[in-house]
């Protein structure tokens, strides 16, 4: 039972910090902000400005510059010109700590916290002052952050045990903490469930109305609409619009991209032989260990795979290239038999993956674009034609129309453009094309590039086995969907006959019309 001393000073804390939000409420202009990477213009001349205790969306296609320009904003990056003004002062950011002693902070895509540290000590990293903090009085000010925002939090389990919507809500609090009053999420619904993001709209609907300024970085149209008061759209480095919201979508869209864009629905395409194979495939531990799964994917057909994250899918992913061995039955590949082998031999079978992780295990960071392509070139003579492999690469470029050059490193290009170097890297000839999130922080025209090329595939027998967390997104371009839940398939489901309620229960562990969970 808390002291009645203790509770007082909560009641005190409380009391002063919501009088800090709402009297030193900031309102922000960034005027002409140019940001050149070598010969690419990233801001091209950026002038927008964000009213105190509003939410303000920054919309964009993938590589507009929108990260560029919030990471100018929040000191991780130096423009080469224009300024920022901050309630009315300029303000010179020449790093992060600048930026939050300002009262900038910044939430990016991957949250900032220290997996192994506990969460106190993530809580109180950055904390301005004696080196010697008093761990007791930052735990009571977590406790408070928390309860004000309906937060829950262990202080002491290592963040690593936190789903990616809890760090962001760590992150959150902290950047409260440390004085933040103009608040930026970066693409902040990437990789976090329906219930986590509702939960982080209504955290930042709070502290609009607490006289924050939120800066909501995002492609996804439904989002801005939902959340947002104003947006300002941006195109190649410039701002080509801003609205008031609500408007049309087909208003933002065509601000977005220059037109009103046409979508693309799936042609059938007649299904063949077996391409991949489970007969009674199980693990020794961990993930699909609870019961055997026997699964048969034919030729041309496309299979979704939907899940809460760390239902098993990322475990079937790898079992099905290769990079897991099952413990017990078979896995085959065209009717030839690859239980043991590895993922070299997974590969040879014409079996590819693509994991959600682009740069942690798709791509290399410091390595060009023709460096990957070279890596991914079947020759084995020993000497490599780098005149031939730079014309290559420039032809793969202009093709799959990725916004870089062929001397580009993987980690200086969008998200967006790293999937379509992971696509254009793709063998010729595939058998079985396997993806985690194949469009996760993908634009509508990316998005929608994307899978044009994927469905192409099928025509020449290619089975897709993709798991996405976009419900529509497996809806519309799978046969079939089967759901994991806690290790197993609860369900499959033909997607021409289902809908997103349907899979939404199985998803949460239900059946329709089930009072509980399935054994």
């Amino acid at each position: 039972m808390p002291s009645p001393l203790l509770i007082l000073f909560r009641a005190l804390a409380a009391a002063l910090f919501h009088e800090c939000l709402t009297s030193h409420a900031m309102s922000l202009e960034l005027r002409e902000i140019h940001k050149h990477f070598g010969p690419v213009r990233a801001n091209d001349g950026i002038t927008l400005t964000v009213e105190a205790g509003t939410l303000h969306g920054l919309l964009g296609e993938n590589g507009a510059g929108k990260s560029t320009l919030m990471k100018v904003l929040s000191g991780f990056h130096s423009a080469d010109s224009g300024e920022i003004v901050l309630d009315g002062k300029r303000i010179e950011l020449a790093s992060p700590d600048d930026a939050i002693a300002a009262g900038i902070g910044m939430l990016h895509q991957d949250p900032l916290v220290f997996l192994p540290f506990t969460v106190i000590d993530n809580f109180v990293l950055g904390s301005p002052g004696s080196w010697l903090l008093d761990r007791r009085q930052a735990t009571d000010e977590l406790a408070g952050l928390c309860e004000r925002y309906g937060f829950n939090f262990d202080p002491d389990i290592p963040a690593r045990l936190l789903t990616v919507g809890e760090r962001q809500q760590l992150e959150i609090i902290r950047l409260l903490w440390l004085g933040a009053r103009v608040l930026i999420l970066d693409e902040p619904t990437t990789g976090i469930s329906a219930d986590q993001r509702a939960k982080l709209f209504a955290t930042l609907k709070a502290l609009a109305a607490e006289g924050m300024s939120v800066i909501f970085v995002s492609h996804k149209l439904e989002e801005v609409a939902d959340l947002c008061q104003r947006v300002t759209v941006m195109t190649r480095g410039k701002v080509v619009g801003d609205a008031e919201l609500p408007t049309p979508p087909e208003r933002l869209v065509e601000m977005m991209f220059g037109q009103v864009l046409d979508t693309h629905e799936r042609d059938d395409v007649p299904l063949g032989d077996s391409n991949l194979k489970f007969d009674s495939v199980r693990t020794a531990s961990g993930l699909l260990s609870e019961e055997p799964i026997s699964l048969d994917v034919k030729s041309g057909e496309v299979v979704g795979i939907a899940g809460m994250e760390g239902s098993g899918q990322d475990t079937f992913l790898r079992l099905c290239c290769g990079m897991r061995t099952p413990t017990k039955g078979t896995v085959s590949i065209a009717g030839n038999d690859l239980t043991d082998q590895h993922y070299r031999e997974f590969l040879d079978a014409e079996v590819k993956f693509l994991p959600a992780g682009r740069l942690e295990e798709g791509l290399i960071e410091g390595l060009t674009v023709t460096e990957h392509f070279v890596l991914t070139d079947r020759d084995t003579n020993f000497v490599i034609d780098w005149d031939a492999a730079r014309k290559r690469s420039e032809h793969l470029v202009d093709q799959y129309s990725i916004k870089g050059t062929e001397a580009s490193t993987a980690e200086s290009l969008s998200g967006g453009n790293q999937q379509r170097l992971l696509l254009a890297m793709l063998p010729a000839k595939l058998k079985v094309l396997l993806m985690e999130h194949p469009t996760r922080g993908l634009d509508i025209e990316s998005a929608d590039w994307v899978w044009e090329q994927l469905l192409a595939r099928r025509e020449d027998g290619t089975s897709i086995v993709f798991a996405s967390a976009d419900l529509d997104e497996l809806l519309r371009y799978s046969d079939r969907i089967l759901v994991f839940f806690s290790g197993r398939i609860i369900g499959e489901l033909e997607a021409a006959a289902t809908n997103v309620d349907e899979i939404g229960l199985l998803i949460g562990g239900r059946k329709a019309g089930a009072e509980g969970i399935p054994t």
